[in-house]
């Protein structure tokens, strides 16, 4: 399912559209000059692009995303785990944590969310 992975621009795009949608396709590219740095044509082309794999809509110079943020950073995180850390959640944090120490409310933040995560 690599057809839900963004490229870290790719990425930093759909962001411009997903924090100003519904946004004129016009918006759009000042936009992404002033974030990105890019020029009109750059834009456009990853517009297109994206376009064309399903994750934004151009419809009458309106430009909206058809995937949700939260969708794309699922399939992110899962796939970093999966690749990076053979699939160990456990394995992750420990490497994540490394030598920090995290707050107490973290880790009930940490704990709460584990519950409503747990097998039964």
């Amino acid at each position: 399912m690599d057809s839900m992975k963004l490229c870290e621009s790719d990425y930093r795009f759909m962001s411009v559209i997903w924090d100003n949608e519904p946004v004129p396709s016009g918006k759009l590219v000042e936009l992404c000059a002033e974030r990105l740095g890019w020029k009109k044509p750059t834009t456009y082309t990853t517009l297109k692009k994206l376009c064309e794999k399903g994750f934004a809509q151009n419809k009458d110079t309106i430009v909206t995303s058809l995937i949700p943020r939260e969708q794309v950073q699922t399939f992110a995180s899962e796939h970093f785990v999966e690749h990076t850390f053979g699939g160990s959640l456990p394995r992750f944090l420990v490497t994540f944590l490394g030598g920090k120490t995290i707050s107490e409310e973290e880790a009930e933040e940490l704990k709460r969310l584990i519950d409503e995560h747990k097998e039964v």
